[in-house]
């Protein structure tokens, strides 16, 4: 009886939506930055996970209607970015120069960073989508050879990380550029980094937006070109 509560699309979408509310109101209450709601949700699911040892595929299986609305949210970011299409028509050559930019150096830098360290060839295809927007990096990850659930934890990882400490590097560098603000958290840390881009401004968070889809569509141009140069 357990398993079969267990494995049902009711519960786990109740534990992944529960999970994530319970961190939105503990990161609201201490605004303390290691308590972003992914982190927290992530820790809650990954132990209950382990305690009633349920396994990733029975979790994954339940929650696949979570991974498929990822694309319709991101669509979704379009109402954000209509509202700033003035400002962004301003910006537009900086953007894209930027992004290709950008979306060349990272893929460049995992693939020399992964053959200086030896690294398998395999993980590297794995890491290379790390700052694109999960459905587009898991699609990448599959065309190349790689591992979808490594590049997934990747991309995760990448967003956290730019969500929790990306406005606070900015800061401290002394980027005050809206539109710089929301191309670099879209940039590297795609959804997550939007999210608290939409925190600091309207500007960062159309900007952030159109990032995601700009450095989906460059680093799927920038990784066979890589890959054609180097072989």
């Amino acid at each position: 009886m357990k398993d079969i509560i267990f494995s049902s699309e009711p519960f786990m979408l109740m534990l992944v939506c529960g999970s994530f509310l319970l961190g939105t109101y503990i990161y609201k209450k201490t605004k303390f930055a290691l308590f972003h709601p992914c982190i927290i949700a992530m820790a809650v699911i990954i132990s209950f996970l382990l305690v009633f040892d349920i396994s990733y595929e029975t979790f994954s299986k339940g929650s696949r209607i979570i991974h498929f609305l990822l694309g319709p949210a991101v669509v979704a970011l379009g109402v954000v970015l209509y509202e700033q299409t003035e400002y962004l028509k301003q910006n537009i050559v900086s953007m894209f120069t930027a992004i290709t930019i950008g979306s060349f150096i990272g893929v460049g830098s995992v693939i020399a960073i992964g053959k200086i360290m030896g690294v398998d060839a395999q993980l590297i295809f794995s890491l290379e989508p790390k700052s694109v927007t999960t459905p587009i990096a898991i699609s990448l990850s599959n065309a190349n050879g790689g591992l979808p659930a490594v590049t997934a934890v990747t991309v995760v990882v990448c967003g956290i990380i730019g969500a929790v400490f990306g406005p606070k590097l900015l800061e401290l560098i002394g980027i005050d550029s809206s539109v710089a603000k929301g191309l670099s958290l879209g940039a590297a840390s795609h959804g997550l980094g939007t999210a608290r881009a939409m925190e600091i401004g309207a500007v960062e968070g159309a900007i952030s937006g159109l990032s995601i889809g700009l450095m989906g569509a460059m680093t799927s141009f920038a990784i066979p070109v890589i890959h054609y140069i180097i072989n």
